[in-house]
């Protein structure tokens, strides 16, 4: 058969509800830097004029050349390349066996009458309570880690995916069983385009959660290598350059990642609305 559902206009509605509009290019981008300036420079007159205790916030200064001493002796680096291999690892892991989980609940109504009950129950426990256990079965080393990073992506992304799937439009389904679409065409070409917008944010979320489990995990299950070891080391010691220093690229990383992840969803939307 020639002709596909894709050439279809209300699959073609469907299809461009993923290419969402986007900001234009411009200086109205560059917005987004005021209140960081604004933030930076009441920083830099707080710590000038001693308005509060030099020890508990230090200055911009101060941070900037803790932050060139990781940096020139590559201690930054080491730690940074801790964290993100943990992060990948879980994320993999986590987003991929959701993307199964998912797609099984909302594909399959019997193994959704099955698992979903479980699953719901299992999403309700708060991620930290796994923490002892994880803990007790794999110690404190990166296998305990990259479990939890790997609980905190899963869920985001079996929810998403579930509920995109089954929010499919009853008229896009018809439209396939009238072409004589088999199931396996109708899931390529009807459901995971309808469902991709769900599945994007399912993949962000777990994106995001990961790296703020990462710190979580880190400052928990305390060894080895991490930014988030950076941080417990300047709280022990009393160093707030440090610990001010590791927030600040914490952010900075979360930052890098969540634009990663919008210019990849902006180009997979493009491919799947061709």
């Amino acid at each position: 058969m020639s002709t596909t559902i894709s050439s279809l206009p209300v699959e073609a509605k469907a299809i461009a509800a993923v290419n969402t509009p986007r900001a234009k290019a411009g200086p109205a981008r560059w917005r987004g830097l005021v209140v960081p300036a604004v933030a930076i420079v009441l920083w830099a007159l707080i710590a000038k004029l001693d308005l509060v205790n030099s020890a508990l916030l230090v200055s911009p200064a101060k941070v900037f050349d803790t932050g060139w001493e990781l940096i020139s002796s590559g201690l930054l680096w080491l730690n940074l390349r801790a964290s993100l291999a943990r992060e990948l690892t879980g994320f993999v892991i986590g987003t991929t066996s959701g993307l199964v989980l998912g797609a099984l609940l909302g594909l399959w109504p019997r193994f959704n009458r099955i698992v979903g009950p479980s699953f719901n129950t299992f999403k309700q426990i708060s991620l930290f309570a796994w923490i002892p256990l994880i803990s007790v079965w794999f110690g404190l080393g990166d296998v305990a880690k990259v479990v939890f990073l790997s609980l905190a992506a899963l869920v985001p992304v079996v929810v998403n995916t579930a509920d995109g799937i089954r929010s499919t439009p009853g008229t896009l389904l018809e439209v396939a069983r009238v072409y004589g679409y088999t199931r396996a065409q109708t899931i390529w070409h009807v459901v995971l385009p309808s469902a991709a917008p769900s599945i994007f944010t399912g993949v962000y979320l777990a994106l995001v959660y990961s790296w703020l489990a990462t710190i979580g995990a880190e400052y928990l299950l305390v060894s080895g290598r991490g930014v988030g070891n950076l941080l417990i080391e300047g709280s022990e010691h009393f160093r707030m350059d440090l610990v001010l220093f590791g927030m600040v690229t914490i952010g900075l990383v979360g930052w890098l990642m969540n634009a990663s992840a919008r210019t990849l969803e902006r180009a997979l939307a493009r491919r799947l609305g061709r």
